[in-house]
């Protein structure tokens, strides 16, 4: 089947025009996003997955704390623990920015916000704005309070550390930015390939299996690959800890924005170039 081409509309009006446009598409997707029951859940699944995985790994530690050796200890990152949640929950956040377009994807509904606003790419862009600000944050509220939660818990064999500690709050704020880039590369996956269920794979297969596919490389391609993986620059993110084998938290800033500019640049131009 020949795709049909549909160009956006050239605008005659001016720049203020435009702004009022985008504007009135961000004040619809947000009102979308938030009267649909599966956004909730999302984020409540998000943040029960974040304070609830790095609570109960928190209490782990603390249980065998009195067995680890000391290299253990030393190593023992007691932010990056209280965080670790984020591992699970961004395949929450992840479906959830599948979800704000791929579901109006499955059920054609799609048609209707094209017809209500031409112009493609200010539809996308402000779904993709409403998603950025609900994520970051539902994200900022799950790491903090992961945090707290975490380090009330590690106070027990007092490994504890506060937000005044050199890197945590960074890497707390850093846990935010990393579920938030998910949800965009999710979002993005689900504009190019139109398929929910299609887009989910894809991007289970960008946060979990090509990590585990990297481990398979020779060395040092398994570590060179790794670094510039989403998971990888995450986990870097929301460390405290600085090794020879991760990112620095500015490296993995720019790897994050890297996957979320280019997976976004192409959902575009995809949007643009093909029909509904």
């Amino acid at each position: 089947m020949t795709a049909v081409i549909v160009n956006e509309p050239r605008s005659a009006a001016g720049p203020e025009t435009a702004r009022g446009t985008y504007r009135a598409a961000v004040a619809s997707e947000w009102t979308k996003l938030r009267s649909v029951r599966s956004t909730v859940w999302s984020l409540v699944v998000t943040i029960a997955i974040t304070v609830g995985l790095g609570a109960l790994l928190c209490a782990a530690v603390v249980a065998r704390w009195d067995r680890l050796d000391p290299i253990e200890r030393l190593r023992f990152d007691a932010t990056g623990r209280s965080l670790a949640g984020i591992f699970l929950a961004q395949l929450a956040i992840g479906v959830l920015g599948v979800l704000v377009i791929g579901s109006e994807y499955t059920t054609g509904s799609i048609r209707t916000t094209f017809a209500a606003t031409p112009r493609r790419k200010t539809v996308v862009a402000a779904k993709a704005t409403v998603l950025a600000a609900v994520a970051f944050v539902v994200g900022a509220i799950g790491c903090f309070a992961a945090f707290g939660i975490g380090q009330v818990i590690l106070q027990g064999k007092h490994v504890g550390v506060s937000l005044g500690d050199t890197n945590v709050l960074r890497a707390v704020f850093g846990g935010a930015i990393y579920l938030t880039a998910v949800a965009l590369i999710g979002f993005s996956l689900a504009t190019i390939i139109r398929r929910t269920p299609g887009a989910i794979a894809a991007l289970f297969a960008i946060v979990l299996v090509l990590p585990i596919l990297s481990n398979a490389l020779p060395s040092p391609w398994d570590n060179n690959v790794a670094k510039l993986l989403p998971a990888t620059a995450g986990e870097s993110l929301f460390s405290t800890r600085a090794a020879p084998d991760i990112l620095t938290a500015t490296h993995a800033v720019i790897v994050l924005a890297v996957w979320v500019v280019a997976t976004f640049a192409v959902a575009l131009i995809s949007v643009s170039r093909r029909d509904s």
